[in-house]
């Protein structure tokens, strides 16, 4: 497979995913496959997620969710939007789900 990308804007997206996942989960599984001509990378954790009703505005700067699950947790509510600006700027889209796992699946769906 060949994308391409700008590497570390790319590598600053992913890594944002996959730290949220980290911090909010105690089980994280990525997979990432070629369908048709799009890569698709799933991030699943089995943390809290994020209600359907908030998801869009998680997507937002500066928007953090549910203070009490995120009181011992730092930062300012910048990565999952940061992450989709990037995605986005390479053609592709960043969606928030449910997850097998039972917490949030970041699916990442990229063009070839």
């Amino acid at each position: 497979l060949n994308l391409d990308i700008r590497k570390s804007a790319m590598r600053r997206a992913l890594e944002n995913l996959i730290g949220n996942a980290c911090t909010y989960a105690e089980k994280v599984r990525i997979e990432a496959k070629r369908t048709g001509r799009h890569i698709v990378i799933a991030i699943d954790d089995d943390g809290p997620g994020i209600p359907p009703s908030q998801r869009s505005d998680a997507l937002k700067p500066f928007v953090r969710l549910d203070p009490a699950r995120n009181q011992n947790i730092k930062g300012v509510g910048l990565g999952l939007s940061i992450s989709s600006d990037i995605i986005q700027a390479h053609g592709g889209t960043l969606t928030l789900e449910d997850s097998p796992l039972g917490g949030l699946r970041c699916l990442v769906i990229l063009p070839l």
